[in-house]
């Protein structure tokens, strides 16, 4: 899914059916053929899958002059974005959209929002020196200088037919977002194609959701990682434990990356055991990366800094949900206990920020979940916080109303939408039951034993029934 698109400044348009070469863009000239324009470095590592993604981007940016790729940390965004405008820019045809080439600006190591000028400028070549001092005169010239360098990138870039990718832009999004809107209304011939962890917001902006990998994809990716690691992996070797890693890290290629790294010395079986502390065991990143792309929890915790008071306080009591849940399930168990927090307005600010997806489920009602990685992250955090209990007790009481609500509805004109409803909120249903059970609440215990015997003798789960019924019971 896309958003916002806005129609693109008349330009060549993006040529259609590009194949991938492993080389650098080239370009006929008298002397022959030259690398074109540009400074994207040539990856070490192979890339794997997202052949689909990356056409959507070539569509996006024939239609679109600033198109944003969205997703949580990990999910290869950047990789994404090089491999994407590589591929477009490795076309010698005549009608080539840029040009005038390809430029990364890696805004990942900018601490201060006002040098984003300066480090685009420093990325595309167009950079002067400054000397910068501590005295009211320095400071003022600094300014001066952070205009002018605005003024001089502006003026490199209205003149030429380029595309220029700001990667990692959710630290400076302020900035950035400034910057790309200056840049987009006064160089007809620039396009933006920018990495964030929340939409830029400018008008114009095309956004473009970067997925984690799908399970073939997770799998080939840590086929290839894994036979790098420990030449002679094959994930075929034990196909459970493969997926189970895939899919408890969510499909998040550096996840993936990391735990690869890991078949040094651990079994891919080992590995899946240990993952319920994953933010121990995925430790061994790259030493030339950021400090915080090394490490698992460097990742989250980055997500987590960029983050105010009210949206922390929510993203870790959704923690205390299991299978996701709904906007009002969110409102009773996240609020404040005197009110205070809009729990909507919080909620869709992390969605933004990739901390929360969201889905329609099958009642036609959208639908909040937490990535794994993420959610194992929140619920430390809400320890740290000393709300479990109370949080914890909220999830239990609106529960617990959910199912001494829709229990009469199993007997009435209402039935199918009644299962459909404890269906969907099983796994809720279930770990309200066994908090109640843990916390040694015999009433309340009881009532959802009660509420839940009509949906365990129609869904025949007879077991279950027995198991929860004995547990409730031993209770008094």
């Amino acid at each position: 899914p896309v958003t916002g698109a806005a129609p693109r400044a008349p330009a060549p348009q993006s040529p259609a059916g590009l194949e991938h070469r492993a080389r650098p863009a080239i370009e006929d000239t008298a002397e022959g053929r030259t690398p074109r324009p540009g400074n994207l470095r040539a990856r070490l590592t192979s890339f794997v899958g997202r052949d689909a993604d990356i056409a959507a981007i070539h569509g996006d940016l024939a239609t679109a002059r600033l198109v944003t790729l969205l997703g949580p940390g990990g999910a290869g965004k950047t990789r994404l974005s090089q491999e994407a405008a590589e591929r477009a820019a490795d076309s010698p045809l005549p009608d080539h959209p840029w040009p005038d080439g390809v430029w990364l600006a890696e805004l990942a190591p900018v601490d201060d929002p006002e040098t984003v000028p300066e480090a685009v400028l420093t990325a595309l070549g167009a950079r002067e020196t400054v000397l910068r001092g501590a005295g009211a005169e320095e400071m003022r010239a600094a300014e001066r200088y952070a205009d002018n360098a605005l003024a001089r990138l502006t003026e490199h870039c209205s003149r030429r037919r380029m595309l220029l990718l700001l990667d990692n832009c959710e630290h400076v999004i302020g900035a950035a977002a400034e910057l790309a809107e200056r840049l987009l209304e006064s160089c007809p011939g620039l396009t933006v194609l920018a990495t964030s962890r929340e939409p830029l917001g400018v008008p114009g902006e095309l956004v473009r959701p970067v997925d984690p990998l799908p399970d073939p994809m997770a799998l080939r990716l840590l086929a290839d990682r894994g036979a790098a690691a420990r030449p002679g992996f094959r994930i075929d070797a034990d196909p459970d434990a493969a997926a189970e890693i895939c899919r408890r890290l969510d499909g998040l290629p550096l996840a993936i990356e990391l735990a690869a790294a890991r078949l040094r010395m651990l079994t891919p079986r080992q590995i899946a055991d240990r993952l319920d502390d994953r933010f121990r065991l995925l430790t061994s990143g790259s030493r030339t990366v950021l400090p915080r792309q090394q490490t698992l929890r460097a990742v989250v915790d980055w997500s987590w800094d960029l983050l105010d008071d009210l949206e922390r306080a929510v993203l870790r009591r959704l923690s205390v949900f299991a299978g996701g849940c709904d906007l009002p399930a969110a409102e009773a168990v996240c609020a404040e206990p005197g009110g205070g927090l809009d729990v909507a307005d919080a909620l869709g600010s992390l969605i933004d920020k990739s901390l929360v997806t969201a889905a329609p489920a099958p009642d036609g009602e959208m639908r909040y979940r937490l990535l794994e990685t993420v959610g194992e992250y929140a619920a430390e955090r809400l320890g740290e916080a000393a709300e479990r209990p109370a949080v914890e007790r909220r999830h239990l009481v609106h529960y617990r109303e959910l199912a001494r609500t829709t229990d009469p509805l199993l007997r009435g004109h209402g039935q199918r939408a009644a299962v459909d409803r404890f269906q969907l909120e099983y796994e809720n249903l279930r770990t309200a039951l066994r908090r109640a059970v843990a916390a040694r609440d015999e009433h309340e215990a009881l009532c959802l034993v009660l509420c839940l015997s009509w949906y365990w003798q129609m869904r025949d789960l007879r077991t279950e029934a027995r198991h929860w019924a004995d547990a409730a019971g031993g209770l008094g």
